[in-house]
């Protein structure tokens, strides 16, 4: 049984809903902390939708906000854990977007994901494996979580774009060359990067404004 998530939402600019965008946030955090992208961006997307929903545990490591996902050498949990709050999560995420979808009457090529760390996690594993391809993805200071299984599990294959500070100092720079690699082997060829000069474990305006434009293109602006 799936857990309902609790979301925020900014509505478009134009006051008509054409596309939406799902920000997806990091361990620790929750929605709120991802919706406020929605001002800068909205301004350049007025037909789009904006939100963001809280990951569905309480944070071990930080009682304030969520997880997706347990992470064991943070919290103390096991592998196992971390496995099956996942997998629970993946369930969690792929209704609240299909309810997204019905409610909002969008297609899945109406709508696209921005995840920053855990929460891009989680963008690069659903958004490949729902059977009809979404807008795209975008993920910033992420990794790509078990890359040998993808190739025999992925069912589309969206336009992906990563963005990764070259200074992070908690997901490792190197995390996305692995992960256009790990996209690649699984047969990507919508895959692009950015590296964010003189940036740590965030998002920085040059990051920013590549995601914008992305997201522009995918979604019809």
């Amino acid at each position: 049984m799936t857990r309902v998530l609790d979301s925020g939402r900014k509505e478009p600019v134009s006051g008509e809903i054409r596309s939406a965008v799902v920000f997806l946030h990091g361990y620790g955090a929750n929605g709120a902390d991802l919706l406020g992208l929605a001002d800068p961006l909205g301004e350049h997307l007025p037909d789009t939708l904006f939100v963001a929903p809280d990951a569905p545990e309480a944070c071990v490591g930080a009682p304030m906000g969520f997880q997706w996902f347990p992470i064991p050498w943070m919290d103390g949990t096991s592998e196992d854990d971390a496995a099956a709050g996942m997998q629970a999560a993946i369930a969690d995420l792929n209704a609240f977007l299909d309810a997204l979808m019905v409610d909002e009457d969008l297609l899945p090529e109406q709508v696209a994901l921005v995840g920053f760390s855990q929460g891009t996690m989680m963008s690069l594993c659903v958004g490949p494996r729902r059977e009809d391809q979404l807008a795209g993805i975008v993920g910033f200071s992420g990794r790509l979580i078990e890359p040998e299984l993808l190739k025999d599990e992925v069912l589309t294959r969206p336009p992906i774009l990563l963005i990764h500070g070259d200074i992070d100092e908690v997901v490792p720079p190197q995390s996305l060359p692995d992960a256009v690699e790990g996209l690649q082997q699984a047969g990507w060829k919508d895959v692009y990067a950015h590296v964010m000069k003189g940036t740590g474990h965030g998002i920085a305006p040059d990051g920013l404004g590549v995601a914008l434009a992305f997201l522009k293109d995918k979604l019809g602006f």
